[in-house]
């Protein structure tokens, strides 16, 4: 048997505490994490919409969610839009004018640029980046100047938003991203 003395065994005692605590921190995406990839877009502040109502120009143009998550549209004022669909949107819309503005309004809703998504940490010029459909964390990783010497190339912890509820999970670099995820590129223990 091999005798240590008490400071020693304190430090190694402290030191595979600290290397322990450091893995506590470690987050595998939750169920249903990765499922928000595949359901129809959700509408949130920052997206700017291409709303179109056949045969009135004066209602056909780019409109953008505020912060409240409401779409400003003539005649009508506020259409909640954050949590819908485009579908959904068009059919609140179209529900609206039926009010007394138009018999039978025809509207189309189409996201003309998506918000933003926001990438930290390891990477070469962390920030805000636009968001195009399709992505994964690789491609966001590329956009913001690719990895520093010190990251963890294999995964990334992803937060986002899912029925209301902000949700962080760690990912591979190949998983894909929604417009408004927050992606954090931790730095590589060795």
């Amino acid at each position: 048997m091999i005798a240590i003395s008490r400071p020693r065994a304190l430090l190694l005692t402290l030191a595979a505490s600290l290397l322990l605590g450091g893995c506590s921190g470690y987050r595998p995406a939750p169920e249903g994490f990765s499922a928000a990839t595949i359901q129809p877009y959700q509408l949130d502040a920052g997206d700017r919409l291409r709303i179109t109502v056949f045969e009135q120009a004066s209602l056909t143009g780019t409109y953008s969610i505020d912060q409240a998550g409401y779409v400003a549209f003539p005649l009508i004022g506020s259409v909640p839009a954050r949590g819908r669909s485009v579908q959904e949107l068009e059919g609140a819309i179209a529900a609206k004018l039926r009010e007394g503005y138009l018999r039978d309004p025809d509207v189309t809703v189409e996201v003309d640029q998506y918000r933003a998504f926001f990438i930290m940490g390891e990477v070469g010029a962390a920030g805000q980046y636009s968001y195009v459909p399709g992505m994964t964390v690789q491609n966001a990783i590329a956009i913001a100047g690719g990895f520093t010497s010190r990251a963890n190339q294999n995964d990334a912890d992803v937060t986002r938003k899912i029925n209301g509820e902000v949700i962080t999970g760690r990912v591979p670099i190949s998983d894909p991203i929604v417009a408004g995820d927050t992606i954090y590129v931790r730095e590589r223990l060795f």
